[in-house]
């Protein structure tokens, strides 16, 4: 049921990149209640995995995958629609293909991703429910606003009221580089501790093979 909801985020995902293009001012504005609803899928899923006693390796990873996709695709749409600095999806790009690449040897301990992390400092920020909150609300409500600026880029077109709407897209271009600063600082950890995590892979890949 979990991994269904987190594979059913892609759909939606479709849909919001298909109407921030193609739908209307009004169009644009509704379509930031429906990023919210695919944001907030991402808790659901977690909820329903625990209370469900789904929560595994699979779970984990595909989480994490789907997680990472949506985030990269809105970032990427958002800058194509000159909504932020393409500078933003270039810095997630490159932290995400760093980090998930040293968390898929997470499967070798037989770990989550967040599980593989030894030091205090560096499970918390990885971790913390405090790290994932900061870090899931600054993006979920730059998500939004940046959908809300569009559509109220498209109806207040006077002066007056486009200051309103440059208003709103100031406040989500800060929280973007928020949510920005946060990804890099969550990473940071996991590339920190990656020489000793591999370090110990090959220790134990080297015992293996000796075994054999």
């Amino acid at each position: 049921m979990a991994n269904a909801i987190t594979l059913a985020r892609l759909p939606v995902l479709v849909g919001v990149v298909v109407l921030l293009y193609a739908g209307n001012p009004q169009v644009r504005i509704a379509t930031a209640g429906l990023v919210l609803i695919l944001i907030l899928m991402d808790t659901i899923d977690g909820i329903v995995a625990r209370r469900r006693r789904e929560v595994g390796m699979l779970g984990s990873k595909l989480d994490i995958a789907v997680d990472r996709i949506v985030e990269l695709v809105m970032w990427v749409v958002y800058a194509h629609l000159n909504l932020i600095s393409v500078a933003i999806p270039i810095i997630v790009i490159i932290r995400g293909g760093l980090v998930d690449t040293i968390r898929s040897f997470s499967l070798v301990w037989g770990q989550t991703s967040f599980g593989m992390m030894q030091t205090r400092w560096g499970r918390w920020l990885v971790g913390s429910g405090f790290m994932r909150s900061l870090y899931g609300f600054s993006k979920a409500a730059a998500f939004c606003l940046l959908a809300l600026t569009l559509g109220l880029k498209g109806i207040w077109t006077d002066p007056e009221t486009a200051r309103w709407a440059d208003g709103v897209g100031f406040v989500a271009v800060g929280l973007s580089w928020i949510a920005t600063a946060l990804c890099i600082i969550r990473g940071f950890p996991v590339l920190f501790e990656a020489p000793t995590l591999l370090r110990d892979l090959d220790a134990r890949m080297m015992q293996q093979t000796a075994k054999e």
